[in-house]
């Protein structure tokens, strides 16, 4: 298996959104899914980008610009280019 692979297998979906939410401090998170469009949440602005761009990088390892959170919508498709990052 390769080590993208092998990261890819402990990186789960679920605890990408934990930490997403933790990050922009989301305090209503029992909707927030794979399929959000996180730029349409309340709490989304640009200080929320940074954030999640700060967590991406702390949490793993991954630099990703503003340009590429504007290439995707939803919470799953920002985790699959983080994973797809790695």
């Amino acid at each position: 298996m390769s080590p993208q692979n092998q990261y890819i297998k402990f990186m789960d979906i679920k605890s990408f959104i934990e930490n997403f939410v933790e990050a922009i401090e989301i305090e209503d998170a029992s909707a927030i899914t794979g399929n959000t469009v996180f730029k349409d949440l309340e709490e989304w602005y640009s200080l929320a980008a940074l954030a999640t761009i700060s967590m991406i990088d702390d949490e793993y390892g991954v630099s990703i610009t503003n340009k590429d959170l504007r290439a995707v919508e939803t919470l799953e498709e920002l985790f699959n280019l983080v994973a797809n990052k790695k």
